[in-house]
């Protein structure tokens, strides 16, 4: 499942302030909770190492970082236009 795994992602980046079951139940952007702009730095390295994605970084691309399931879609859909 891709957006229990981004929850385990968002919990590593931040170095466990931000665990991945609140990541999974956040209703507010995960900055609210604590992650922090190095943490989505490290969220970047690991969604694009591990999906072989990449995260374009104008734009709408930080937004992404900070709602799951909008990471989420954006993987999903990177990931049908790759098949």
């Amino acid at each position: 499942m891709v957006k229990e795994r981004l929850a385990a992602m968002v919990a590593s980046a931040s170095d466990g302030t931000v665990t991945a079951g609140e990541a999974l139940a956040a209703t507010v952007p995960l900055s609210a909770l604590g992650v922090t702009s190095l943490a989505q730095m490290r969220l970047i390295d690991a969604v694009e190492t591990e999906f072989g994605i990449e995260i374009d970084l104008s734009g709408d691309g930080f937004d992404l970082l900070d709602d799951l399931d909008a990471l989420e879609r954006h993987i999903n859909e990177a990931l049908r236009a790759r098949s």
